[in-house]
């Protein structure tokens, strides 16, 4: 079963497109002059959009850090030789850390718990201080930031060792520090959604706040990952090793998180409207005012429906064209939802998006981008001495 795929087994070495570095260049540079600006213009706009493309990439960079760790503690052989490209969008992990710290700065501008006025007025906020206060905020922060940076270290290190080494057992020494990772990340990635987006509005809680965040992180990131393969596939940098069978099976994954997406989504809204508590319902009442009730519909469609029925025939998995438009879609979706989970906080009724926004996560794409390339060029975009490697070669998806 699919030996046709052992001929023309090849990788050719990365090198990043000269225009594609630019790009990357000239987009940071749009960023940083957005941020420098925005400082002395808009501290309110700035920091706003901030907050969302920082929660958008991070998210990206430990969306492939978690399909890396589910694929080593299930140790699966098909996804071996698309791990690289996963493994590239880690390469973001540190800008977490730094642009962690950054967000410091405009703390005060973003979260009312910051401001001890407010507190002082406010019994609800009063009562969540013990959580919600500066020095343990920055403490969650680090540990999510370098708990992410050590896991990553240690499994894509054991990885790219392995290039070199031929290694064998450094694909099982992965197995130990992917289940730690798991159970880091469930509660870290929790943290870190409640503590950047929840406690924007902190009289507002859910309980299930980082299970919907988390649904729409792995669903983006497993966008991003159909992108890659379909992209590679075209300029020729791998053949053989990477086929329409690898790009089926990641599409599923888009199409199940689509569902679980929708399904966390309607729990977290039914639960709300159903118990109708004042200080729960203020979120979702928020978010149905003004233009932002069709923000919400917007997500509804284009995150959940339009995915789900595009990529329903096994023929749209396997059609690159398709692929790319519903990923891309999804991807936008990401965004969008971020920014519907950020903005009616600050902006109740009007849909505030502009130079602000664009020029902000212009800067993080720029980074992105050039973190990943970078991670391309200096290793084997095909980790060629794992030992299931056979396994990927041959994979054949049989519905």
């Amino acid at each position: 079963m699919g030996e046709h795929n052992h001929v023309n087994l090849h990788v050719s070495k990365f090198e990043a497109p000269a225009k594609l570095k630019t790009i990357s260049f000239a987009l940071i540079a749009i960023g940083l002059l957005t941020f420098v600006v925005g400082l002395m213009k808009s501290p309110e706009r700035l920091w706003t959009s901030y907050l969302v493309a920082f929660f958008f990439f991070s998210a990206m960079a430990v969306s492939g850090l978690f399909w890396i760790a589910i694929n080593n503690v299930a140790k699966t052989g098909w996804s071996v030789t698309i791990r690289r490209y996963a493994e590239a969008t880690t390469s973001f992990i540190p800008a977490i850390l730094i642009g962690g710290l950054l967000l410091l700065v405009g703390f005060k501008h973003l979260y009312p718990w910051a401001n001890p006025e407010i507190v002082a007025e406010n019994p609800v906020i009063a009562a969540k201080t013990g959580y919600l206060n500066a020095g343990f905020f920055v403490v969650r922060l680090f540990i999510f930031a370098i708990g992410c940076m050590i896991f990553r270290w240690v499994m894509v290190g054991n990885s790219l060792k392995q290039d070199q080494t031929g290694d064998e057992n450094l694909t099982n020494k992965n197995v130990s520090p992917a289940v730690g990772f798991i159970v880091f990340y469930a509660l870290a990635f929790s943290f870190f959604s409640v503590d950047l987006l929840m406690s924007l509005l902190p009289t507002w809680y859910s309980t299930i706040f980082g299970i919907y965040t988390f649904a729409g992180m792995f669903q983006a990131g497993m966008a991003f990952l159909a992108i890659v393969i379909v992209l590679m596939k075209r300029a020729g940098f791998v053949k053989g090793y990477v086929t329409e069978e690898h790009q089926h099976d990641v599409v599923k994954y888009l199409k199940g998180f689509s569902i679980f997406w929708a399904y966390i989504a309607f729990s977290q809204f039914m639960l709300i409207w159903y118990a109708n508590l004042p200080e729960e319902t203020e979120y979702y009442i928020m978010r149905a005012q003004g233009g932002w009730m069709s923000i919400s519909m917007l997500l509804l469609i284009f995150r959940f429906v339009v995915p789900f029925l595009a990529l329903l025939p096994r023929a749209a998995k396997r059609n690159d064209a398709n692929v790319l438009l519903i990923s891309a879609i999804v991807l936008i979706m990401q965004y969008v939802d971020i920014y519907w989970m950020v903005y009616p906080n600050f902006f109740e009724g009007q849909v505030t998006f502009g130079f602000w926004e664009i020029g902000v996560f212009a800067g993080f794409a720029g980074l992105f981008l050039l973190t990943i390339m970078s991670f391309w060029s200096k290793h084997s975009l095909v980790p060629l001495k794992d030992p299931r490697i056979h396994e990927a070669i041959n994979h054949h998806v049989a519905y």
